[in-house]
């Protein structure tokens, strides 16, 4: 089991081994839900597409807007 304590201001340290098991880092949000057993679960925030913007990074040539639609199509289809 993993402890923290509450400081006068109302913060948490949360333990390393909880940290790295949620994969919580600087400035990641988290929720605080409480279940029909009236415990509250910690998870992290989950992200908005926006979040996600220049997540991905892309090092071959400009593709054309119909390029991009055949490719999807085909990995639609399995191709």
């Amino acid at each position: 089991m993993s402890i923290g304590t509450m400081t006068s201001k109302g913060q948490i340290t949360i333990p390393k081994d909880v940290r790295l098991a949620l994969g919580l880092t600087a400035g990641v949000s988290v929720t605080f839900t409480r279940n029909a057993e009236g415990d509250y679960v910690i998870r992290v925030a989950k992200r908005s597409a926006a979040d996600l913007a220049g997540v991905l990074t892309y090092t071959g040539s400009p593709l054309s807007l119909s390029e991009m639609d055949d490719a999807i199509t085909a990995g639609a289809l399995g191709m």
